[in-house]
């Protein structure tokens, strides 16, 4: 019995590690620990997957012009990323420009 309520307890401390970042990513203003981590993981692997996408449109360029959608296959293999790893702020998990909700004047 005591190893069914050790097991049982091991199973729910994992699941609650696991399910900590996911209701943390849902945070507008990013603690230090999220701007760090986006710092040194999600920017650098953002530029990599903007430098594979822009490779991966030039190669595909003949064939999305044909088919029609060149703006397409650009906005989802250039743009997009690029988005993510440029424009969006540091730290943060929605996509854009920071906005201070405290600023009123502008």
């Amino acid at each position: 019995m005591q190893k069914f309520i050790k097991s049982r307890a091991l199973t729910a401390l994992i699941v609650a590690a696991i399910s900590v970042p996911a209701f943390a990513a849902t945070e507008e203003t990013p603690n230090d620990w999220a701007m760090a981590g986006d710092i040194l993981v999600a920017r650098p692997f953002g530029m990599v997957l903007t430098l594979a996408g822009s490779v991966l449109f030039v190669v595909s360029l003949p064939f999305s012009a044909l088919g029609g959608n060149v703006k397409e296959a650009a906005d989802t293999l250039v743009v997009g990323p690029a988005k993510e790893t440029f424009v969006r702020c540091l730290g943060c998990t929605s996509s854009g420009r920071y906005e201070d909700p405290n600023d009123m004047g502008r």
